[in-house]
């Protein structure tokens, strides 16, 4: 099974990423806004089990942050992805890294942007257009992220939570 490990920001930020992903994003019915913080990755019945306890105890090794998303931006020229830009910071950065060693080494296939899709699979064209659109627009959001997510893949392709961490020392 697939298997993916995300945070959710707020019903707010859901909401206002929800606005753009309608219509520019062709997973918006198949997962909720979200930042990921480790790649779908397969797994069986007994190295998921393995899989939460570990992150049950790296959910303990990392506090509770802020989250603050400041503008809109673009992966291109790689890939016509818009999203929205997430400042980073030590705690997310330490969750990040946290993921990828020990049990879990191995090399992202990218660099750690912290960002939330708003668009993909967009036209060169038509990227252009609605970045520079976005790009006028003024967006400051700041809150609490308290928890992340591991997700696993249905059938039909959506995501749904297979279990939820708090973070902090001494949080279960």
């Amino acid at each position: 099974m697939k298997y993916g490990i995300v945070l959710f920001p707020s019903k707010k930020l859901q909401d206002i990423a929800n606005s753009y992903r309608k219509r520019y994003d062709p997973n918006y019915a198949l997962v909720p806004p979200h930042l990921t913080l480790k790649a779908p990755f397969e797994a069986d019945e007994k190295e998921i089990g393995d899989t939460v306890k570990e992150l049950r105890k790296i959910a303990k090794q990392v506090k509770p942050f802020k989250l603050s998303v400041y503008k809109f931006s673009s992966f291109a020229p790689v890939n016509n992805v818009i999203y929205l830009k997430v400042e980073p910071n030590p705690e997310l950065t330490k969750l990040h890294e946290l993921l990828h060693q020990g049990k879990f080494k191995e090399e992202p296939e990218y660099a750690f942007v912290p960002h939330i899709t708003i668009g993909q699979n967009l036209s060169d064209d038509e990227h252009s257009d609605v970045l520079g659109r976005l790009k006028m627009l003024k967006i400051q959001h700041v809150e609490t992220i308290d928890r992340f997510h591991i997700l696993y893949q249905l059938e039909n392709g959506s995501w749904t939570v297979y279990e939820t961490f708090l973070l902090g020392e001494g949080r279960d």
